[in-house]
């Protein structure tokens, strides 16, 4: 147990010092460009030596300190991934447990596979001209514009990015469930399980669940990633003005202080969201191991 939590931690620490790195490295990349390696790593020094006191630098767009443009776009893109979330965990527990086993899971596998397969800048399209051309939504200018006059109005123009993002979280769900329910089919206990008089229905409730469950703790950091990955489509698609949508105007205007300090943010993100599914994946296995 302590050794796994201490690789656990060791990994965490190792994962943001590399994405700080990485951001450090990226935010050196500046207008006018170094012209040889030497310049270039004394660039990286002096974003060294700035960041030790706490100067992240400022925003090429706006011209504001990096860290409250962030801040002034992150609680959009939080409350995205967040809405996303709920409705992944809605869609794909479900689909998820339902696919998981027996002749449901190979029946399902190609149409999944498809489903899963997916480009998010696709599946956003569809869902924008579905409800423009059958709902009748407002997907033009108020959805570019972020205005809505009503309050019915402004929960159509939200429900698209969050259905966006929903639907990649609901794939990658379901796809660590079924991946989960694959590992513990080939299980040892089941045999010695039914050798002590327990019902398949018991194992299947008591043991084989837990274990697909702390499966999809386990993935956590890989879908966070697929919320994080599909909310800055969507928030391109849908002309949302968040964090995500800063990433990709910084990166089109090469404003590479305020793109490195958006990647590091979602990086340790991932890591930690990654660091605490393994943890809490491994001690629920733990417990219920018979």
């Amino acid at each position: 147990m302590k050794r796994f939590l201490a690789r656990q931690v060791a990994q965490l620490m190792v994962g943001l010092f590399g994405a700080a790195l990485f951001a450090v490295a990226l935010s050196a990349v500046t207008e006018p460009r170094p012209r040889s390696l030497p310049a270039y790593l004394l660039a990286v020094l002096d974003r060294l030596t700035h960041l030790s006191h706490g100067d992240l630098g400022h925003s090429a767009i706006s011209g504001l300190p990096v860290v409250a443009e962030l801040f002034q776009h992150l609680p959009p893109t939080l409350l995205l991934l967040a809405a996303g979330a709920a409705v992944a965990l809605a869609a794909g527990l479900p689909i998820g447990i339902l696919f998981a086993f027996g002749s449901l899971r190979r029946a399902a596998a190609p149409i999944m596979q498809i489903v899963t397969a997916t480009p998010v800048f696709c599946a956003g399209l569809a869902l924008a001209f579905g409800a423009s051309e059958i709902l009748h939504w407002p997907v033009g200018l108020a959805s570019r514009t972020g205005l809505a006059a009503s309050p019915e109005e402004a929960l159509r123009l939200a429900a698209l990015p969050i259905a966006t993002v929903g639907l990649a979280g609901a794939a990658a769900v379901q796809l660590a469930l079924r991946r989960a329910a694959t590992r513990t089919a080939a299980a040892s206990f089941r045999g010695g399980l039914k050798r002590l008089g327990l019902s398949s229905v018991e194992i299947e409730a008591f043991y084989v669940l837990p274990q697909i469950f702390a499966g999809l703790i386990a993935s956590a950091g890989e879908i966070a990633l697929a919320l994080v990955s599909a909310a800055v489509v969507a928030e391109w698609v849908f002309h949302r003005d968040g964090a995500a949508d800063l990433f990709v105007k910084s990166v089109a205007l090469a404003d590479w202080n305020m793109t490195a300090v958006i990647l590091f943010a979602v990086a340790a993100l991932t890591i930690v969201a990654s660091f605490l599914g393994r943890v809490l994946g491994f001690l629920l296995v733990r417990e219920q191991m018979p």
